[in-house]
């Protein structure tokens, strides 16, 4: 998978692997204790959380949700969603929306200063200035990316260890 090229922030991926979900989910647990020292695994369901442990983690340190559908008795489709932490994506993702509802806010303010013939120079400032922190926020994103692909690598290897 090549990660470093993809515009989404969040890779995901999609494959059929030609085993049972039973013995993914088997491979998952007897793998589990091997790793324990650099990766946490943890099984819920048909789902499959990879975590890198806390001692080696990051603040922009990746997890890799897996999803086991069950296609036939011998054949798997899995699902695959890299993501950071849960809480920095959270803190993220409220920045996002506060972000666009300021920008939201300020062009309602500049159409009703515009329609009574008022200055509109600081909702335009404000506005324009708010669609920078939004592209700045992306490009941090991409640069935690990139920070983190090592690491997402090492994820998928333990990804398709388990479903070997």
């Amino acid at each position: 998978m090549d990660i470093e090229n993809s515009i989404e922030l969040r890779p995901r991926f999609q494959m059929d692997v030609p085993k049972s979900v039973a013995t993914i989910l088997e491979n998952a647990a007897t793998i589990k204790d091997e790793v324990k020292e650099d990766y946490r695994i943890k099984v819920s369901d048909h789902h499959i959380f990879l975590f890198i442990t806390l001692a080696k983690r990051k603040y922009y340190s990746p997890h890799l949700h897996i999803e086991l559908t069950a296609i036939d008795d011998n054949t798997t489709h899995v699902k695959g969603l890299f993501g950071p932490d849960q809480t920095v994506w959270t803190f993220f993702m409220f920045l996002h929306f506060f972000v666009g509802g300021v920008f939201l806010i300020f062009m309602m303010m500049a159409y009703s200063h515009w329609s009574l013939h008022q200055s509109v120079v600081v909702d335009c400032t404000v506005m324009f200035f708010m669609a920078i922190l939004w592209m700045l926020l992306y490009f941090q994103a991409r640069i935690n990316r990139k920070k983190c692909a090592p690491q997402m690598y090492k994820l998928e290897a333990l990804m398709h260890r388990l479903l070997k």
